[in-house]
């Protein structure tokens, strides 16, 4: 089917005037093609997970989870950021993480309005927020931009030094989402998953409550009985209380959650891009210990796939399932294939005529597609580790994903005779 709209596109569709804007025929199959083998290993990880093959059960998937989360998302994303963050990086493309930014605040705000309308329950709050902000910047990005480059007849200029650009954009767009969904989105997802728990907590405490006092010979006199803190305590140095403090601040889960493992590798690969030295150490291809950052990178290589097979495993228990509403998947599909591409458009232009943006086409082009890319792949990975969603999300990635076939390229199209 994509590959026909591919076809009808280029013949029909897209008006000439498009293309002569440029003066080639550029053909559009590179902009189906990164759903198409999202799609593929989708299958992959359903048919492993089916109970005939049964390799990606839940207690394979748990564990796969895990070295995503601990081993090969770290490895990817700081490879990613020490390899594009230097300083003339930082000067020319400030307005990328801001525009990502950007496009998750649209999202998160389109998203929380589809939880009021459809009255989604309080523990799929998150993922539908997850969804409706956070985009696959990894591997569609990474096979986007390149195919564009390598056509023969490029809209972008010479391919070496548009491959060159393409691949700094791709990596740095991955490294910024991760950032936000480890960080903020996380937050948010990890209190959506507890307020089931707050729930039934409240509910056992209110069952148990006549119960546990009896039991444990509780007398009204008890109850009352309030221990009178003691003088020496109350006499704690302002050190000891700097301290305590400190120490309850490093213990906290919010400070857990925020400096996750991807965090904190983002983190060291700024550090490794901007410092010199340990860029010329590390990362440049004639460095003395390249072999140990190109072994971090080929680890880093199975996240990606990694994550979509998990997905695609758990896609088998929302088939025979899933409890997610029709008009939720609709929201989220008007949100990720109509909304937030056309706000695109609105940020982008606004930058560019403000003088925030470059003139560098291929630049503005990478802006504006990152509003439409399909929802990011380690939304699952968290939803994996929460214990909760997991149906619901995979069903809501089948509809993403199909109807990106269609609206990708479309978007794709328009984005390129806008840009050149």
């Amino acid at each position: 089917i994509s590959l026909q709209l591919t076809y009808f596109l280029r013949k029909f569709v897209v008006l000439p005037t498009m293309m002569q804007r440029f003066n080639h025929n550029i053909p559009l199959l590179f902009e189906v093609m990164p759903v198409i083998k999202v799609l593929l290993v989708l299958a992959i990880g359903l048919f492993l997970a089916t109970e005939s093959v049964d390799l990606l059960g839940p207690n394979a998937r748990h564990h796969l989870n895990n070295l995503v989360f601990y081993v090969f998302l770290p490895a990817l994303i700081g490879c990613s950021i020490a390899k594009t963050s230097t300083v003339k990086t930082l000067e020319t493309l400030w307005f990328m993480p801001v525009n990502i930014f950007i496009s998750c605040i649209i999202g998160s705000v389109l998203g929380c309005i589809l939880v009021k309308i459809t009255k989604t329950p309080p523990c799929l709050k998150g993922l539908v927020i997850a969804c409706s902000s956070a985009a696959n910047l990894g591997n569609m990005l990474n096979i986007i931009l390149p195919a564009l480059c390598e056509e023969t007849n490029s809209p972008f200029g010479d391919s070496s030094t548009c491959s060159t650009y393409g691949e700094s954009y791709a990596l740095l767009s991955l490294a910024m989402q991760a950032i936000y969904v480890w960080s903020i989105l996380y937050s948010i997802m990890r209190t959506s998953a507890n307020s089931i728990v707050k729930e039934n907590a409240e509910i056992l405490s209110e069952t148990l409550a006549e119960p546990l006092l009896v039991s444990h010979g509780i007398s009204e006199d008890n109850i009352y009985h309030v221990d009178l803190p003691d003088e020496g305590n109350q006499r704690m140095s302002t050190f000891g209380k700097m301290k305590q403090c400190f120490m309850t601040t490093i213990r906290s889960k919010s400070l857990k959650m925020i400096f996750a493992p991807s965090t904190i590798a983002a983190i060291v690969g700024v550090i490794v891009g901007i410092v010199s030295p340990f860029r010329k150490a590390l990362v440049v291809d004639s460095a003395p210990f390249h072999v140990i950052y190109s072994s971090i990178e080929f680890i880093g290589e199975a996240g990606i796939p990694s994550m979509t097979l998990i997905v695609g495993a758990n896609l088998l228990k929302g088939l025979k399932g899933s409890g997610v509403k029709t008009s939720l998947i609709v929201g989220i599909l008007i949100i990720r294939n109509i909304l937030l591409p056309a706000s695109g458009i609105v940020v982008v232009k606004a930058a560019m005529h403000l003088g925030l943006v470059g003139s560098y086409s291929l630049y503005q082009f990478t802006l504006l597609l990152q509003y439409a890319i399909p929802p990011a792949m380690n939304i699952g990975t968290i939803l994996q580790m929460l214990g909760t969603g997991e149906s619901e999300f995979s069903v809501l990635m089948l509809w993403s994903y199909v109807v990106a076939a269609f609206s990708l390229t479309l978007w794709t199209a328009f984005y390129i005779w806008l840009v050149t």
